[in-house]
């Protein structure tokens, strides 16, 4: 009984952070006040945490540029890119709640800079204006630009060009490598027959195209990848960009240093 009534409680104000004891256990002297300044209005009570000051709070992740600025020019090797909007119903024609759309990976270039200059070599950049792309997940600073959404990125987090409405002619640049992913195990080595959500994740694929490979830091020129069409290869599983064919197979994108092993 002594030992539920000595639990101690805290409150945080607007101006301090209080911890007393509401009592005392056998022996031991009730603790100390600790204040602490400058927290807003956050309280901790027995049952959960409230914070009050939220309330209304509105975040916005893009920068938005004001109306009066009609033109962006990208600087080095950064590239503009306008977003392609995301999904909003699944292909059954469902209506998908903000949550469940997927970002997107892809968009539109409007805009390049004028590229770098590596040792005495200068290097142009890859894409040019109206080229649609794909790029890095979580590449690049979102802005509002014309009353839409684009994204300032380098040219390195551009993973290829996108030749035509399906993934698998995907144009891979710099050291990006795309890989038409092994079809998941069915049955386990017994002959048991997998329940979708038990089956892992396959790591084995085909390589669909290569890069040019990267750029040579001291002279600005191409190193090939080791890698070719046609191999099967080993990968690791949390890199890169999925995505889904126009056949209903799964392909990913990814640099080739997240390529393991060629296996045969």
């Amino acid at each position: 009984m002594g030992f539920c009534s000595g639990m101690a409680t805290a409150q945080l104000t607007a101006s301090s952070v209080s911890v007393r004891s509401l009592g005392s256990f056998e022996g031991l002297r009730p603790i100390s006040t600790v204040r602490v300044s400058s927290f807003s209005s956050l309280s901790l009570r027995k049952g959960g945490l409230s914070l009050r000051s939220t309330r209304g709070l509105v975040v916005k992740a893009a920068t938005t540029v004001a109306p009066k600025y009609t033109t962006l020019k990208p600087l080095g090797d950064r590239v503009l890119v306008k977003i392609k909007t995301a999904e909003e119903k699944t292909a059954g024609g469902i209506l998908l709640p903000s949550a469940a759309q997927s970002k997107p990976q892809g968009g539109e270039v409007v805009a390049v800079g004028e590229g770098k200059t590596i040792g005495k070599t200068k290097v142009d950049i890859s894409v040019k204006a109206g080229n649609q792309v794909v790029y890095s997940k979580y590449a690049g600073t979102e802005l509002e630009f014309n009353g839409t959404n684009h994204l300032i990125l380098k040219e390195d987090d551009i993973v290829g060009i996108l030749e035509t409405d399906d993934v698998k002619d995907l144009k891979p640049l710099n050291d990006r490598v795309l890989i038409k992913v092994a079809e998941a195990e069915q049955t386990t080595a017994g002959g048991l027959l997998l329940p979708e959500a038990s089956k892992e994740k396959p790591s084995i694929g085909t390589v669909v195209a290569v890069g040019p490979g990267p750029l040579d830091e001291d002279e600005g020129k191409r190193k090939p990848l080791s890698i070719s069409p046609g191999n099967t290869v080993l990968f690791s599983k949390y890199a890169g960009n999925d995505f889904k064919g126009a056949d209903g197979s799964e392909y990913i994108a990814l640099r080739a240093s997240d390529v393991m092993a060629v296996i045969s």
